[in-house]
């Protein structure tokens, strides 16, 4: 079991900054795989950006890549999205989630994380 807690959302105006964190407990946190997500009103939840077990590796979605960064501290059990120069539509909920079954294969489908957070609200104003 993985209980995963975010913070860090907010309101900002476009080209701001903001960082969530998400901070795990339960399975050891260095083993497996971790992700970021999220969801726009009326749309479908999609792939933001991944990262291996050590941060050795990590992957993004074309629409974030050279904006946003996916850290994690495994001494502090936690991963973070620094998200830069935000967009109107980065607006949505953004969800932390941990793919227990992989170390370093960083999947892009949501159906291969199998713990969830409960999500941070990002709205950017333009």
């Amino acid at each position: 079991q993985v209980q995963l807690v975010e913070s860090g959302g907010g309101l900002v105006q476009a080209g701001g900054s903001l960082r969530l964190s998400c901070a795990a407990s339960g399975r050891t946190f260095s083993s497996y795989a971790m992700g970021w997500f999220r969801q726009a009103p009326g749309k479908e939840r999609e792939f933001v950006a991944a990262i291996s077990w050590s941060g050795g590796s990590t992957y993004y979605a074309d629409s974030v890549k050279g904006r946003f960064a996916i850290s994690r501290d495994n001494a502090k059990n936690t991963v973070y999205l620094q998200m830069n120069s935000l967009k109107p539509e980065d607006t949505a909920v953004y969800y932390c989630a941990a793919d227990i079954r992989s170390s370093y294969y960083l999947d892009t489908s949501d159906t291969s994380y199998l713990y969830w957070g409960q999500g941070t609200q990002v709205t950017v104003s333009s």
